[in-house]
C-alpha cells in the first residue's frame, strides 16, 4: 500500500474512533459524563491524573488542559507514586485514571490508597460499558468488565472499533480517543465555572495567547509619561509636548477630562493650510470628538480600532472621560498581534 494511502487510513480510523466517542457522549454515555464534570467541579482539591505507558503520556497532557482552563491538576505517575510520590493524594482530590486494558497493575495497585483516603476516582477505559442493543431485546446490558472501571464512582467508555496500527498493537486510536475524552471534560467543566478569556489571560502571562488577550491597562502609557496641555497652550508649546514625550500625539485636558487631542496628521495638515499656525492654542487646532478606548478592553480591540481608524495611538478614558493613558501601536508590537 502506498505510504500516503496508509497516512490516510489511519487518519480515518482515528477519526471514526472520534465520531462514535462523540455519539456515546451526546448518547448512551450523556448521564455518566454529566456526573463525571459535576464530581470534578465540586472537588475541593486538585485533580489528579494518572495513566502509564502512552495513557501516561495522555494523561500528562489532559492534566495541563485542566490546569490551562481553570482546575488546579496535575499528574501523578502511577509506578513513581508506589515509591514515595503517593503523598501527592490528598483528601478532597479526585483521580482520573485512564487505562484502556483497565487493568494496568501499577494504577490497580493505586487502588487501595484512594480509597483508604476517600478519593473520588473516574476511570477512562475501553471497556464497552454501553453495547449496542442485542436482536429481540428492548435494550443492551451495561456491565463494568475490567477492574478499574468496577472501582470506579464514575466510569466511562473510550472503546474503539479498531487501533490505526496495522498491526492493530501500538496505541493511536485509543490514545487520540482518551485525549479527545479529556478535552471534552476539561472544557464542559471550564464552561460550567464560567471561565473567561481574561481567565485564560490571566494564566497564559507569558504565552503568545496570552499576549494576544493582553489588557489595554497592561500596555498604555500611563502617568507623566502621557503628553498633556491645556485648551490655552500655544502650539509651540503643543509641539514641545508631542515631542518629549514621543507619542505622535498629545491629549487636551481640562480639569483632567479630556476635550481634545492633536496628533502628528493634525499639525502638517495645519501647516499646509496655515502660516500662522504657532500662533494659534491647542483649543483652536485639536480634533474635538477623539476616538478612544477604555482601559479594560483586550489590546486586540486597540489594534482593531486603529486600522480602521487609521491611526497610531488611541487615548484612554474612563467612564467620565478622565484621561488615564495613551496606548500606542508600537506597544503593541510585542504581544505578536502585529
Amino acid at each position: 500500500m502506498p505510504v500516503k494511502s496508509i497516512g490516510a487510513n489511519v487518519v480515518r480510523i482515528e477519526a471514526e474512533a472520534l465520531r462514535e466517542l462523540a455519539e456515546r457522549i451526546a448518547g448512551p454515555m450523556a448521564a455518566d459524563f454529566d456526573r463525571a464534570v459535576e464530581c470534578l467541579h465540586s472537588c475541593a482539591g486538585r485533580v489528579v491524573v494518572t495513566g502509564m505507558g502512552k495513557s501516561g503520556i495522555i494523561a500528562r497532557k489532559i492534566a495541563a488542559t485542566f490546569s490551562s482552563t481553570g482546575t488546579p491538576a496535575l499528574y501523578l505517575h502511577p509506578a513513581e507514586a508506589l515509591h514515595g510520590d503517593l503523598g501527592m493524594l490528598v483528601r478532597g482530590d479526585t483521580v482520573v485514571a485512564l487505562s484502556y486494558s483497565g487493568d494496568t497493575e501499577e494504577i490497580l495497585q493505586l487502588l487501595a490508597t484512594i480509597r483508604r483516603i476517600g478519593i473520588k476516582l473516574i476511570s477512562i477505559t475501553g471497556d464497552k460499558l454501553y453495547p449496542a442493543a442485542a436482536a429481540g431485546s428492548a435494550s443492551g446490558s451495561k456491565e463494568k468488565k475490567s477492574t478499574l472501571a468496577q472501582a470506579a464512582d464514575i466510569a466511562l467508555d473510550c472503546s474503539i472499533a479498531q487501533e490505526a496500527c496495522g498491526l492493530g498493537l501500538a496505541p493511536t486510536a485509543s490514545t487520540t480517543a482518551m485525549l479527545a475524552l479529556g478535552d471534552a471534560l476539561a472544557l464542559a467543566l471550564a464552561d460550567k465555572r464560567g471561565f473567561k478569556e481574561e481567565d485564560f489571560a490571566n494564566l497564559h502571562p507569558g504565552g503568545k495567547l496570552g499576549k494576544k488577550l493582553a489588557r489595554v491597562s497592561q500596555l498604555m502609557h500611563s502617568g507623566d509619561s502621557v503628553p498633556r496641555v491645556s485648551q490655552q497652550a500655544k502650539m509651540h508649546d503643543v509641539i514641545y509636548e508631542m515631542s518629549r514625550k514621543g507619542l505622535g500625539i498629545t491629549t487636551v485636558v481640562e480639569e483632567g477630562k479630556l476635550v481634545g487631542v492633536i496628533s502628528d496628521g493634525d499639525l502638517r495638515r495645519l501647516l499646509q493650510q496655515r502660516k500662522d499656525v504657532l500662533s494659534l492654542s491647542a483649543g483652536e487646532c485639536m480634533t474635538t470628538n477623539p476616538t478612544t478606548i477604555s482601559a479594560s478592553e483586550f489590546a486586540a480591540a486597540a489594534l482593531n480600532i486603529m486600522e480602521q481608524k487609521k491611526i497610531t495611538s488611541l487615548v484612554v478614558v474612563d467612564a467620565a472621560r478622565t484621561v488615564e493613558g495613551v496606548i500606542h501601536l508600537h506597544d503593541l508590537w510585542g504581544t505578536e498581534m502585529v
